[in-house]
């Protein structure tokens, strides 16, 4: 610990989660970085300028139905009762042109995806007909002009917006992309994330312990939640508590990464180890310095040379919790996307009670259970340095800051893994 220090304790003023985020949001873009990659390739990752459309989808008239291409005005009133009668001209191939003309009282066989011939402005589906020899068709229903017919442009028109800056490709996008012949989409680089684990305490996970060492778990699931945000994980290893090795290790990452992360033990000493190197590193230092939230209250959130640096207690509950809820928006943000990364949530009732806090947002490691077509969720009571209770977890019931705990059978908002 330096000798010049300040004692950062004093400044241990708690912000509601939703505050803590707000005071980094406002500093933060994306990091500016693209490249272009394949569009098979694409998946998870965040575009970096809007994508149009490059023409109509589909470019053609092209039936929805297997069936046959007429003119509506032909099958007016057309019932069981009382047919219709059309005379069959042809068949449209698929995949190809056709040189058919549908006249009046006259019909082309058609498969889904055919190319609707000029003169039809409708399909039959083929089970409302009837062939009634080589060249007649009975029709049993009657269909409006455009009935299973899909038009030009109706899937995408040109010049209309596919997908927009700031967008996180999804399965869907890639079909869209290909299905209008983009192969090559330009794309914002995945930004990178230096992760610190610091303690004398702490050994590498392959090592034997002795007596009084924990193996450094914080580093490994750190580096899971950077790719699972989408972002790079750079390991820097474990740091001594001491302010210059720490100080050395943070000032090399802010040079090489995009965003810093710190895991640090939970006493205040060491709480104001990080903020003092945190704060020598740049302007305008600790933004946040504790979060009203349990596990995670003695959260560091800061700013040095325009990067996010964050604190995050030792404990690996806390530090994921907190990773979840900061870090991941954060890179989310650094990467380009313009939403907030999106966590899956149900709606449970507790199969026993939860005390909290009032002015604390609490959340609780929970196992999810089907109950007679009800989901429960069950509370996975640890303390906040057993990563088993996550492990057994299926996800995070959270206790808003306004709740005396919920009582067994109240609905809760699970957050799922």
């Amino acid at each position: 610990y330096h000798p010049g220090g300040n004692n950062m304790s004093e400044f241990f003023q708690v912000l509601t989660p939703q505050e803590a985020w707000q005071r980094l949001e406002l500093h933060i873009s994306d990091i500016g970085r693209t490249e272009t990659v394949s569009a098979q390739d694409t998946l998870g990752r965040v575009t970096a300028m809007d994508i149009l459309s490059p023409e109509d989808l589909p470019p053609f008239p092209r039936s929805a139905m297997d069936g046959y291409a007429v003119r509506a005005e032909d099958t007016h009133g057309a019932s069981e009762g009382l047919p219709a009668y059309v005379q069959l001209v042809g068949e449209v191939p698929m995949g190809r042109p056709t040189r058919l003309r549908i006249s009046p009282e006259q019909a082309a066989l058609i498969h889904t995806g055919g190319v609707v011939p000029r003169g039809a402005n409708a399909v039959v589906m083929v089970e409302n007909t009837r062939r009634v020899d080589d060249f007649t068709i009975e029709l049993t229903r009657s269909v409006a002009q455009g009935e299973n017919v899909v038009q030009p442009g109706e899937d995408i028109r040109h010049r209309e917006m596919l997908l927009a800056k700031g967008h996180r490709v999804r399965p869907q996008d890639i079909g869209g992309l290909l299905a209008l012949g983009i192969s090559e989409v330009t794309v914002f680089q995945k930004p990178i994330v230096a992760i610190i684990s610091t303690g004398d305490e702490l050994v590498h996970p392959e090592a034997k312990l002795s007596q009084g060492q924990v193996r450094d778990i914080n580093t490994y699931t750190s580096l899971a939640l950077t790719i699972e945000a989408g972002g790079i994980p750079l390991s820097i290893g474990i740091i001594p508590d001491n302010y210059k090795a720490l100080r050395e290790a943070a000032q090399q990452s802010l040079e090489k990464a995009d965003a810093v992360v710190i895991s640090a033990g939970s006493s205040v000493s060491t709480r104001d180890l990080t903020a003092d190197v945190i704060n020598s590193l740049g302007k305008p230092g600790v933004l946040v310095h504790g979060v009203s939230l349990k596990p995670g209250k003695p959260t560091i959130i800061a700013l040095a040379n325009n990067k996010p640096m964050f604190g995050l207690a030792g404990n690996p509950v806390s530090a994921m919790i907190t990773y979840d809820l900061f870090v991941g928006p954060a890179v989310n943000r650094l990467g380009g996307s313009t939403g907030m990364p999106i966590r899956q949530e149900v709606i449970a009732q507790l199969t026993r009670s939860i005390p909290s806090a009032t002015g604390r947002e609490d959340y609780v490691a929970v196992k999810l259970l089907q109950k007679d077509g009800e989901t429960w969720a069950e509370p996975v009571f640890g303390k906040s340095n057993l990563i088993f209770t996550l492990v057994r977890a299926d996800g995070l019931a959270r206790i808003p800051l306004d709740k005396e705990g919920i009582e067994m059978g109240e609905a809760v908002v699970v957050r799922v893994f």
